[in-house]
């Protein structure tokens, strides 16, 4: 299956997503292409990398992921494809790949010379037709030479101990829901039965299931389909009516 999904922080009110579309499907008609988002604010890195991490796995492995987000030559050393987890990125080297993932490329390829070019639109005149190729059985060895290392960022973690956990908001949905960096498995070692749970001037000693399991205007806490705390007020803007955004902090105390 020729499949390629697209990440970038152009929007949709440009001429810029379908233009890198169409020049990979001058390059391959049959392209299946699956847009994971394009409204992510401009330069945004860390949002992007959030949103390639939750889905990238959930795709069938073999399937190439286009990145446009940061890819001006003052942004990025260069450009590259690698092959993480039997998918194959290909992106800008400005540290996206080391924040969706903790594992290390199989295979790294700086992309060649003769493949660049000097163009304000780097994501359609060098990414995409890379892309494209790959997609329809070219290998990305065929577009340079091995990468010996690229650049990597640190994402903010959750500090624990036996008796809290210090946390931070790292995403706020649309919905107004407030997720952390707090993994369940993390929460799991460490409680031993009892807990608080604090955010801003709210606070909640249990865990719920899922949404809408409290009443209207009530806060509710949860462990989300990706493992990672989620906090929200049923039917209201959890960000807004608590004052919290992103980076704010999530405690969790245990009693003993």
């Amino acid at each position: 299956m020729a499949l390629v999904t697209f990440l970038s922080d152009f929007g949709d009110q440009d001429y810029y997503v379908p233009a890198v579309k169409a020049k990979m499907l001058s390059i391959n008609p049959q392209l299946n292409i699956i847009d994971i988002c394009h409204h992510i604010e401009p330069f945004e890195i860390e949002h992007a990398a959030f949103l390639l991490k939750s889905v990238f796995r959930e795709f069938p492995k073999g399937t190439v992921h286009l990145v446009g987000i940061n890819t001006a030559e003052d942004l990025t050393q260069g450009y590259m494809g690698a092959k993480l987890e039997d998918h194959i990125f290909i992106c800008p080297n400005n540290g996206i790949l080391s924040l969706i993932t903790e594992q290390e490329p199989g295979i790294m390829v700086q992309f060649a010379d003769i493949h660049l070019q000097d163009t304000p639109f780097p994501t359609k005149d060098i990414l995409a037709p890379i892309a494209a190729k790959v997609a329809s059985g070219a290998a990305i060895h065929d577009f340079g030479g091995p990468l010996k290392g690229f650049r990597k960022l640190m994402s903010r973690q959750a500090k624990a101990t036996r008796e809290h956990i210090l946390g931070h908001v790292i995403r706020i949905d649309r919905y107004g829901n407030l997720i952390t960096n707090i993994q369940r498995d993390v929460f799991e070692k460490l409680n031993p039965g009892k807990f608080t749970i604090q955010f801003g001037r709210e606070s909640v000693q249990r865990l719920q299931k899922g949404y809408g399991q409290v009443e209207l205007g009530d806060p509710y806490a949860f462990f989300n389909s990706l493992n990672l705390l989620e906090i929200g007020i049923n039917h209201g803007h959890a960000g807004n009516l608590l004052g919290l955004k992103r980076d704010s902090v999530v405690y969790i105390n245990f009693q003993n």
